[in-house]
């Protein structure tokens, strides 16, 4: 750890980092007394502190489970990106020169409590119990927590819904999307223009927000039929952004970047709420589209159109070639996606009561990816999870919030090294058969469907 070698590796990245943020973390100018001033601390601070940590990184690399330092890696060792959470036997830890690895032992015996622990929760006598103390703790969350907490809640579940319906294009049908935050402003003018000019209610104006979504959705399908990979991404991202400027310089209709204030809170039966009870019955609304949303994608995923996107991720020239219609495959998946996307946004119209172009930019589509990355692409559990952290953390993280994308980014490095599954990595399907299953006639073979 400590050779002359690995050394002069975290001197030369420390020097390359103080070079890169030299400008930015040293120099400062004082505009009012026209002066420049030299921050010599800070450059110092950075060079230390990028020494230790790229140190410690290459040490976890190398004394990790996928390591080979001091000696080859054991034949009986089993990655843990790589490992099937449900068929995990008995694994050894990594032997580095004849004796176990402390990190790799340390790292296996985390995987194999996780999996014992997922196994144990897929038991009935105790799925059901977990599951009613989790309605109960969701029931009554707004009566124990503060208005603040309560709205803050809102925009999660908000954002858990847009994070499932991008994982329709992208975690099911393999399309990379980076424009999702225009169809998420579609749905929130759609209502605040609807209820400003004509007093439409919440509820009408979500399926109307909805549907515009996915007309939008199916425009865009069409222009990229034929586009995939990067090219899909930018074009995507090139959509958005002429959304975006379309509602700030429309302002007749959109009021430009000044925004549309005074949207309607949900009502109930035509009641006038206070804020409280408003806020309250939003969250009880935002509680019950995520619930169907999570039942119509988990039902999505599992029906033969799922099953037709997954064979377009993984390979559309021979998914096609076994009578795939690509066209119409993509042409779902882009509306569909969108549909969420609408629902999402009038939610979030009628929860801030306000809405502008500046709520709907490029970051929000690249933290919707995020979320989605996080969790685990193609996994609803994974997605949920990504989304709540992503949603949530920054409020925990407010004292930080000048570091706030460092962090997040840190933290997407730190899971794509050391689990690029995600959080919760997708399972695929597969047949498994037992050796008396194996023995018997083809007829007679019926092989049990479980995950892999």
């Amino acid at each position: 750890m400590f050779s002359v070698k690995e050394i002069r590796k975290s001197v030369l990245i420390a020097l390359w980092i103080m070079v890169l943020t030299f400008p930015l973390m040293v120099i400062r100018v004082n505009t009012i007394t026209n002066t420049i001033e030299w921050r010599w601390n800070n450059l110092v601070m950075i060079g230390i502190g990028s020494l230790l940590i790229s140190h410690l990184w290459r040490y976890l690399l190398e004394r990790g489970p996928q390591g080979r330092r001091g000696g080859r890696r054991d034949s009986t060792s089993i990655p843990t990106a790589d490992v099937d959470a449900t068929s995990i036997g008995p694994v050894k830890a990594e032997t580095v020169g004849g004796a176990t690895s402390g990190f790799g032992r340390r790292m296996t015996d985390a995987l194999r409590r996780f999996t014992a622990s997922r196994a144990l929760f897929g038991k009935r006598t105790v799925k059901l119990p977990a599951y009613g103390v989790l309605l109960v703790l969701v029931l009554i969350y707004p009566m124990i927590t503060s208005l603040y907490q309560t709205s803050i809640m809102i925009t999660a579940l908000t954002f858990t819904i847009l994070a499932l319906g991008l994982n329709i294009a992208i975690g099911l049908g393999g399309l990379l999307h980076l424009g999702y935050a225009a169809f998420y402003a579609v749905g929130a003018y759609a209502y605040a223009l609807l209820n400003i000019h004509y007093g439409i209610g919440f509820w009408v104006a979500l399926p109307i927000g909805a549907a515009l979504a996915a007309l939008l959705g199916i425009v865009l399908g069409v222009s990229v039929l034929r586009l995939g990979g990067d090219y899909l991404g930018i074009v995507t991202l090139g959509f958005a952004e002429i959304v975006r400027i379309v509602l700030e310089n429309s302002v007749g209709l959109t009021n430009g970047p000044r925004g549309i204030p005074g949207v309607d809170r949900p009502r109930l039966f035509g009641l006038d709420l206070s804020l409280s009870q408003a806020t309250d019955y939003t969250y009880y609304i935002a509680v019950g589209l995520t619930v169907l949303t999570v039942f119509f994608v988990y039902r999505l995923e599992n029906s033969r159109v799922g099953r037709t996107w997954e064979a377009m991720r993984e390979d559309d020239i021979a998914s096609e070639a076994m009578g795939v219609d690509l066209t119409r495959a993509k042409l779902r998946a882009f509306a569909l996606s969108s549909v969420f996307a609408g629902i999402a946004g009038v939610l979030f119209a009628a929860k801030t009561t306000f809405v502008s172009p500046k709520s709907f930019t490029l970051l929000e589509s690249v933290t919707v990816l995020l979320a989605i990355v996080l969790g685990g692409i193609g996994s609803i559990p994974g997605v949920i999870i990504g989304a709540l952290i992503v949603s949530l953390l920054p409020e925990v993280l407010r004292e930080f919030s000048q570091y706030r994308m460092l962090l997040f980014g840190a933290v997407l490095v730190i899971m794509m090294v050391f689990r690029p599954g995600g959080v919760i990595p997708k399972r695929r399907k597969a047949y498994r058969f037992t050796p008396a299953e194996i023995l018997q006639p083809a007829s007679n073979a019926g092989g049990s469907e479980r995950d892999a």
